[in-house]
């Protein structure tokens, strides 16, 4: 009996297409997974990373997604999503923030940006550039004396008779006053330029002894005792739902502009460089190992997703077509048709 090879190619597509179902759905999917990983890992403990990927090639998909359009769809809901489920979580009433964070890690965190002397420095030096700031030092500067002496007059007047001759001298004063302001105005005008920038020195002096000499160490270590046992809720009290989502609104813009200049591009590729040239030499399963990542867990989290999604795909007969559509040219071809029609 004579077989026509293209039926005869039909019926094996069949066969093997019922066999690689076979082995995706059921309980040979676990086994083919595990045996597929250790495949995988064979390879891998053979073959290193800078062998496997092209650095240049990374660097060019990085662009390639840096170019697509940064204010999607997709990522500016999520932002505020995921903003406002985290303010809103019950969660924030379970945990405390000592839970959340450490206090080592808090502790360690204070003392590095204490003693950062540069970094106060430079700020420091920055903010005296700024004709405003050094305003602004004067304005603090002069209301912190009016207000010195204003305590000390309301205290003076509570004296008999001390309220009578404030009120006399003042009297006298506003007479000479009169006689003298221009020259006064003019002195004012001369001095207010050297007053700002001592009232800037004397704050900036201010702020240089209290990181040095006072306490605060000590002083931010016990406010975060005071309040290591609140719930994560309490930070509410100092952010509202509506700045939290405007802030992550804000921060989105930010990126979105950040992403797009060619700093930040040669940032990126200054990073693939850097991870290239540490893990470049390392196989494949060396990196894994360096990330955590044993067999086991990999074999673990393919098994999580794999029956879902294989299974979805078989339940309305997609997997059968989306194998049958790979093998079907092989076994059409006429290298395959001209094997079976010699084998009659």
């Amino acid at each position: 009996m004579t077989v026509d090879p293209t039926e005869l190619a039909n019926r094996l597509l069949d066969a093997q297409v019922e066999f690689i179902l076979g082995e995706l759905t059921g309980d040979r999917l676990a086994e083919v997974v595990a045996r597929d990983v250790d495949d995988l890992l064979g390879v891998a403990a053979t073959t290193t990373l800078g062998h496997l990927v092209d650095r240049e090639r990374v660097k060019a998909t990085a662009n390639t997604i840096l170019d697509k359009p940064a204010g999607s769809a997709v990522i500016d809901p999520m932002v505020t999503g995921i903003a406002d489920a985290v303010y809103r979580h019950a969660a924030n009433d379970e945990h405390q923030l000592g839970e959340v964070v450490e206090r080592e890690h808090v502790e360690a965190l204070v003392t590095k940006v204490l003693g950062m002397r540069s970094l106060h420095e430079e700020i420091l030096r920055r903010l005296g550039d700024s004709p405003v700031v050094a305003t602004v030092a004067s304005w603090f500067v002069t209301k912190l004396v009016a207000d010195v002496m204003q305590q000390n007059r309301d205290l003076a007047e509570r004296v008999p008779g001390v309220a009578s001759l404030l009120s006399a001298g003042e009297r006298a004063t506003s007479k000479v006053r009169g006689a003298t302001s221009r020259h006064l105005d003019q002195l004012l005008g001369d001095m207010a330029g050297k007053g700002t920038q001592l009232a800037l020195r004397r704050v900036s002096g201010a702020i240089r002894h209290t990181v040095d000499e006072a306490p605060l160490h000590e002083a931010a270590m016990e406010v975060w005792d005071l309040h290591a046992e609140d719930t994560v809720s309490g930070l509410r009290d100092y952010l509202s739902r509506e700045d939290l989502l405007e802030l992550a609104g804000i921060g989105s813009e930010i990126w979105a502009i950040l992403r797009d200049t060619e700093y930040f591009r040669t940032m990126i590729a200054a990073g693939v460089d850097v991870f290239f040239d540490t893990y470049g030499g390392y196989t494949v399963t060396e990196l894994l190992d360096e990330l955590g990542l044993s067999r086991d867990d990999l074999v673990t989290e393919v098994q999580r997703y794999a029956p879902a999604v294989v299974g979805a795909l078989n339940a309305d007969g997609q997997l059968a077509g989306l194998v049958r559509r790979r093998l079907e040219p092989f076994f059409h071809s006429e290298a395959v048709l001209g094997m079976l029609a010699g084998a009659r």
